[in-house]
């Protein structure tokens, strides 16, 4: 070797669990900060100026902001909202807690029958000439970090819908005194969560491979090996998770639209409409917990893929400890980088503009992408050593320091240019929406055909962005490139699910302004905070999907390996059948997902116009509608139908691996990474652009927008449809296809032994 790294090991070790408990204390903070906006009306009588001095109190007063009762109606919904999360993930966790036991049996079982449960060392897979720990350590250990990676993915998820519902009902309040005040307190709620999520995922994966460290010792192969269990934990969560809140969303978004607003012309979130609280958890159990979870899923794959394919270049081979956790040293920076970002929203500038929300969240990402690129130059030039080797199907090839920070840079900057062409095409300050908002003069039939095709064409440039990464990267440092491009794209994750978790706080906000009453000043004020959600949160699937994709192609690179397949030749004819087969799965799951969707939905409707028919004084306000049963029709329809669709993602790497071996299993994955990106990315900002678009007629802003207008008129009714039928689309099948080719992809890494040893049992016997 020409050189060794300039940071000690040491060093490092200190390094990584300080930026992980810094990441953690940031989100303490933030959570403190949120925690002073008061759920309880404050008096003036009590003899104290209100905190906001006598200049506030007037404006305070004008907006009704000590009216008891108000502050009190707002406590109470976001404590229904909260209970009815909470019990949902509950419910929700029982299920997955079960899977997650048996698929650790699994594991344990197909891992450790590879050597016949022996105890004996064996030859290292890639080097013949060392020994290396037992098959059945790999099983054991294999099984403790998924377990590890599923329990980590649950509590991320269950914490950000926690902190969520803690922010929703305070972002409404703090709407009375301005939007500026509104807009921090829903973005502090979001960074809670991302810098939760950031900063655990990469502490407790750093405490595993140091824990597992202790047994294998020298045995780095076997070890980073172990550690990938731990990607296909936080995904396997991350699926149920995703496609169950997907299904509960949605089933009360699209009974509430269909029923409450295009039938009896009555406001979103009116409270006399009986599925408008399960709405609102829906925004919490799959927006935040369901997106935390994916995001989470992405950094500990991509984590895992660069550490498998390192463990056997030469960081792992001469035991360099620096360069090995390279891709921790990443993540570690990430999270400073996006501390120094997020001081830009909340301290550094103020908003005070409707029209500055917007602008504001995207410099997030801007600034947080020119600071990590700083923070990767440095990491890279300290973390590395000038030359090495990675290991590239067989052969170690010679790669540079800089062309390593090159691959993580176009990662990151290609996932900022996926952001931006997700923003342009589902926004509806541009032109793309408001065609589509323009199409609804003729009713819904051209709205949908016009929401279609802007889905269709806003892949192209994701797509280019994506293949040129993949090019660039692959080219300077083989499979551990492409892998450590896709860790560039999550690196300012606390960032992503910042003003990703932002959207779903500012619509639960709107959604308690209407439902206690609240003027419309106020209603304005949460409205043009959720449609810079909406934005944002299709910037963050945009994200997961562009993230996966390259996930996906580095386990991919990583399972080819470790099965030991020299070349996945698409003429041949089990590769082909696989690639045929793995394409169409992501229409089947998507088929499955949808029809989830529309039966739940289905039962909904029929409540929400029972529940109208026959409770008298309900259209009146007289009456209150009956909430809790809305709410367990969407728990008990999301759990049942989020079984079918998951069994087929994790069971076809198995059946394929068992039955038609791992060549076969290659093509399936293949098959599956190519059109699944395309379906996700089509999908998720189809659905984007009629939601917007139908948001463009209700705010009126511009003088096209109120010739289309107001809320009731026909084309407003076009865009309520175009928005439903986008709704299954952009939060339940679009954002859980990434899931699918990431979880494919780690599962079949994992099984990798197993496959290579005792795979394609039928083309055996023919």
């Amino acid at each position: 070797m020409a050189s060794a790294a300039i940071l000690p090991e040491l060093a490092t070790q200190v390094l990584i669990p300080v930026a992980a408990a810094v990441g953690i204390a940031f989100a303490v903070l933030q959570w403190v900060l949120v925690s002073k906006v008061r759920l309880t009306p404050e008096r003036r009588a009590d003899g104290g100026a209100p905190k906001s001095g006598p200049s506030d109190y007037l404006i305070e007063e004008e907006e009704g902001l000590n009216d008891h009762n108000v502050v009190v109606k707002c406590a109470e919904i976001q404590s229904a909202i909260s209970e009815g999360a909470t019990s949902f993930l509950f419910t929700e966790y029982k299920y997955v807690g079960l899977f997650m036991g048996i698929f650790a049996v699994l594991i344990f079982l197909f891992l450790g029958s590879v050597e016949g449960f022996s105890t004996k060392s064996q030859p290292c897979h890639y080097s013949k000439d060392k020994t290396c720990k037992p098959a059945l350590a790999n099983a054991i250990f294999s099984t403790i970090a998924f377990v590890l990676g599923a329990v980590t993915s649950l509590v991320s998820g269950f914490l950000g819908m926690k902190i969520a519902t803690y922010a929703n009902a305070r972002t409404t309040l703090e709407a009375r005194k301005g939007v500026g005040k509104a807009f921090i307190t829903a973005f502090r709620s979001g960074a809670v969560m991302g810098f939760l999520l950031a900063a655990s995922g990469l502490l407790v994966l750093y405490i595993a491979i140091n824990l597992f460290g202790i047994y294998y010792g020298d045995d780095w192969e076997g070890l980073f090996e172990a550690i990938t269990g731990y990607g296909l934990g936080g995904s396997s969560m991350a699926l149920f998770g995703r496609v169950g809140g997907g299904i509960y969303t949605k089933a009360a978004d699209v009974g509430a639209d269909l029923v409450g607003k295009v039938e009896r012309n009555i406001p979103e979130d009116d409270p006399r409409n009986p599925a408008v609280i399960a709405d609102n958890v829906g925004d919490n159990v799959g927006d935040i917990a369901g997106m935390g979870s994916d995001l989470f899923g992405s950094y500990a794959e991509s984590s895992c893929a660069a550490l498998v394919v390192a463990s056997i270049s030469s960081f792992g081979i001469n035991h360099e400890f620096t360069p090995m956790v390279y891709p921790l040293l990443v993540s570690s920076v990430g999270i400073i980088a996006c501390l120094i970002t997020t001081l830009f929203a909340t301290d550094f500038f103020e908003i005070k503009a409707v029209d500055e929300i917007e602008p504001a969240l995207k410099k997030q990402l801007i600034i947080s992408t020119v600071v990590m690129t700083i923070g990767i130059a440095l990491v890279s030039w300290l973390g590395l050593p000038y030359t090495f080797t990675i290991f590239n199907f067989g052969v170690q090839k010679t790669v540079q320091s800089w062309q390593l920070f090159l691959c993580v840079a176009v990662g990151l900057w290609a996932g900022l240019i996926i952001g931006f062409v997700t923003e342009y095409y589902t926004s509806n300050a541009y032109s793309p929406v408001q065609d589509v908002a323009d199409s609804c003069r003729t009713g819904a039939a051209t709205n949908v055909i016009f929401g279609l095709a802007l889905g269709y064409k806003s892949v192209i440039i994701p797509i280019f962005a994506i293949a040129f990464s993949i090019f660039l990267s692959f080219s300077l440092a083989a499979m551990y490139g492409v892998a450590v491009a896709a860790l560039g794209m999550l690196s300012t994750i606390a960032t992503g699910l910042a003003i990703d978790a932002y959207g779903p706080i500012s619509d639960n906000a709107g959604g308690i302004a209407e439902m206690a009453g609240m003027s419309h000043r106020i209603r304005e004020r949460t409205d043009a905070l959720d449609a810079a959600g909406n934005t944002t949160a299709a910037i963050g699937k945009g994200f997961a999907i562009g993230s996966a994709a390259l996930v996906s192609l580095a386990l991919f690179g990583a399972f080819v390996s470790r099965a030991a397949i020299s070349t996945v030749d698409v003429l041949t004819p089990k590769v082909f059948i696989g690639l045929i087969v793995g394409a169409m799965l992501p229409y089947w799951f998507s088929a499955m997902t949808m029809k989830s969707v529309g039966s739940a939905a289905l039962k909904m409707v029929e409540e929400v116009r029972r529940q109208f028919n026959t409770i008298p004084g309900l259209m009146e306000g007289t009456t209150k509608p009956d909430y809790a049963t809305c709410v367990k029709i969407s728990t008990d329809a999301s759990i049942k139908e989020m079984i079918p669709p998951g069994a087929l993602v994790m069971l076809t790497p198995l059946i394929v691996g068992i039955l038609f071996g791992v060549e076969t299993l290659s093509g399936v994955l293949a098959g599956a990474l190519v059109s699944g990106v395309q379906i996700a990315i089509s999908a998720s900002n189809t659905g984007g652009a009629w939601d917007n678009a139908k948001k463009y007629i209700e705010a009126g802003a511009s003088e096209h927008a109120r010739t289309l207008g107001p809320k009731g008129s026909d084309p407003h009714k076009a865009a309520v449809i175009g928005d439903t039928i986008g709704d299954p689309l952009k939060d339940t099948s679009g954002p859980s296809l990434n899931i699918l080719i990431k979880l494919m992809a780690v599962e079949s890494l994992v099984f990798a032994p197993f496959f290579a040893t005792h795979g394609g049992i039928l083309f055996k016997w023919l």
